[in-house]
């Protein structure tokens, strides 16, 4: 595999790995908020760039997008046991659930908390308010409950 570097301490080493992952003439990941991996090895690479959702198999061949137009600002990804993503959307105020092939089968959306946050600075956050108020992460247990970081805007 090419790469340009290795990295890392105490016995942990990493090559980076500059030709994997391939995409489409033209195309960028822009500000990558988050990865996960499915069941069957194929990567999915959450951006805040013109494609949010890219699908890469294992050896970095580009397969699929989707999520265009559906995002305001992806923060977080998150795959569940069952192969479905979980993504966080910050200013959206928002938790989508999809399938690998990008069907939306559920979202959790509420209009912002009234905690005093001013949408830029999160120490203006002068009181605690209910879901959601620029969320970051969602994770799942295995009863199915969800948990979710109701981060930048929220006490």
């Amino acid at each position: 595999m090419p790469h340009t570097r290795t990295v890392g301490t105490n016995g942990y080493m990493y090559n980076e790995n500059t030709h994997w992952g391939q995409l489409p003439a033209g195309w960028s990941l822009e500000e990558v908020a988050g990865v996960a991996v499915d069941s069957e090895d194929r990567l999915y690479v959450f951006s805040r760039s013109a494609h949010p959702i890219t699908v890469f198999d294992r050896e970095g061949t580009f397969i699929e997008s989707w999520g265009e137009g559906v995002f305001q600002r992806p923060h977080a990804l998150y795959m569940a046991t069952d192969d479905t993503l979980f993504c966080t959307d910050d200013i959206a105020h928002t938790i989508y659930r999809f399938t690998l092939d990008g069907q939306e089968l559920m979202s959790i959306k509420t209009p912002p908390a009234d905690t005093g946050y001013d949408g830029a600075d999160m120490y203006s956050v002068a009181r605690s308010g209910p879901p959601f108020n620029t969320p970051t992460a969602v994770t799942q247990a295995p009863d199915g409950t969800l948990f979710v970081s109701d981060g930048y805007g929220n006490a």
